[in-house]
């Protein structure tokens, strides 16, 4: 695979002296300054403006706890809202790009605020044998979850290259940095990371010097692949033809206008479904939608680009997943099975 073709100095090809690049066949990039800073400025202006979520985005508390309860049992599903998910396979719960906290900025008070309330407060997380954390940015990396995160001395902890001492610096003991095609293995589940086409930031001047990723996610005879946060490029074709077919892909819908700032890092709706199906998924389920606003479109809109563009390109209505905040789904041995 053209991804890893060392350099002159035997480096893979998405390391470079400074940090990590995107895979070849990666958007490149062509954003107009004065574009990017007029976009900088619009969000500034609307941040505080929250859209009103329509009836049953949201699930009620009781169902929540209810969804919950499934995971002791039950190989489940719960999306916790944004692209944060509780994932349970072969007994193992697995906690994906935790941010389960009200401002997605360093500051608080400051910067995207969510419009709805997270399924569930960290503390209030069951057990959890497995955080995995695609990128450092703060819709996916939240400090206040991480560090009132109730599981720390349990917790095993697997990201990529670079973002092992934010966490060590918090307690957790158990962390494992991994670069992309380096795998982890935990009591029957093995997580492989894998590449993504996005960016890493999250100060003034570390641009890029820790990796970003994907992840698949195997045990109990199912393969789950999260996307993380990511933008369409030709990496996933031989992504899927290596590491495929997958059982589910969770995959980013949403933060995609404008698009000649965003093609670089955030897919379409339809992108999404395109990558979905080049990952060889049987099942594609929406996420990074629907919590914060972070770019131009309606907040509302990927949900229903995501259902035509999955009719369009022929995926089963029943395999196009858009679930409710707080929703569970069981994943049983005719998968997909609702719960």
């Amino acid at each position: 695979m053209a991804k890893d073709r060392p350099g002159a100095d035997a480096r893979p090809w998405h390391h470079t002296a400074r940090g990590f690049r995107n895979p070849p066949g990666s958007p490149a990039h062509t954003v107009d300054a004065r574009e990017y800073w007029r976009f900088v400025w619009r969000r500034i202006v609307r941040a505080q403006a929250a859209p009103v979520a329509p009836d049953g985005h949201v699930v009620e508390r009781a169902e929540v706890a209810r969804g919950l309860g499934l995971h002791a049992a039950r190989d489940a599903l719960t999306w916790l809202g944004h692209a944060s998910f509780l994932l349970t396979l072969g007994g193992k719960r697995v906690l994906l790009d935790p941010y389960l906290g009200e401002f997605a900025s360093p500051v608080r008070g400051f910067g995207p605020r969510r419009f709805v309330a997270p399924a569930v407060a960290a503390e209030a997380l069951p057990p959890i044998d497995l955080m995995i954390v695609s990128h450092n940015h703060f819709d996916h990396l939240c400090a206040p979850t991480v560090e009132s995160f109730p599981h720390k001395a349990r917790c095993h902890v697997v990201v990529p290259l670079g973002l092992g001492r934010f966490f060590r610096r918090r307690g957790y003991g158990r962390v494992s940095e991994l670069d992309w095609h380096q795998h982890h293995e935990l009591d029957g589940l093995r997580v492989t990371a894998l590449p993504a086409v996005h960016w890493s930031r999250r100060g003034m001047f570390d641009r890029n010097r820790t990796l970003w990723a994907s992840f698949a996610i195997e045990g109990a005879g199912r393969k789950v692949w999260f996307a993380g946060d990511t933008g369409y490029g030709e990496v996933f074709g031989e992504l899927g033809r290596r590491y495929g077919p997958f059982d589910a892909a969770l995959l980013p819908i949403g933060a995609y206008e404008p698009r000649p700032i965003m093609r670089r890092h955030h897919a379409t709706p339809e992108e999404a479904v395109r990558i979905g199906r080049e990952m060889g998924a049987r099942t594609l389920v929406a996420m990074h939608w629907g919590t914060i606003v972070l770019t131009d479109e309606d907040p509302f809109e990927p949900p229903e680009r995501f259902r035509a563009a999955a009719a369009a390109q022929g995926v089963p209505e029943a395999a196009a997943w858009v679930m409710r905040i707080g929703e569970t789904r069981l994943l049983g041995s005719g998968w997909p099975a609702n719960a």
